[in-house]
């Protein structure tokens, strides 16, 4: 009998096992099957995005992509999560602190990685387009320092 229930023991294991790795399938997108849309309205107009693995909206793994157009700006702000970000080209600018100051900016060339804590003060804008890859863990959120910056209330 302790044999018996051994073995349906570890068949159960084994069972549940191969259900979690079913359910988690990998992903892999090519660049021409990227969705791009418009940035959600947190962003100034102008910017894109593509979702390549999660819900950003979720409390979940995310990796997600934004565009940014040569001159973007964005004011200074914090997010709720850390983030993950890496350029993949172009160049992205970006300052820590309450307000938007150019000359105090570092930029960060594609192949360029940056880890941001939560709550981190910071800006960022771009001279040339740029595309970075963004990961964390979700929800996303974004709040800008300044309320009169944020581009939803315009």
């Amino acid at each position: 009998m302790d044999r018996l229930g051994l073995n349906a023991g570890l068949a159960i294991v084994v069972l549940v096992t191969a259900t979690a790795i079913a359910a988690d399938q990998h992903v892999m997108v090519q660049p021409d099957d990227l969705k791009w849309a418009s940035a959600p309205p947190v962003l100034p107009k102008g910017a894109h995005i593509a979702v390549l693995y999660g819900d950003p909206d979720k409390a979940e793994p995310f990796v997600f992509r934004l565009k940014f157009p040569a001159g973007y700006k964005v004011a200074a702000h914090i997010h709720p999560n850390d983030y993950d970000l890496t350029v993949l080209s172009g160049t992205m600018y970006l300052g820590m602190g309450d307000k938007f100051d150019a000359a105090r900016g570092d930029g960060l060339k594609a192949g360029g990685y940056l880890h941001l804590p939560k709550n981190t003060h910071h800006y960022e804008w771009s001279t040339e387009d740029t595309v970075i890859q963004l990961s964390g863990i979700g929800p996303v959120g974004m709040t800008y320092l300044d309320p009169s910056d944020d581009p939803r209330k315009n």
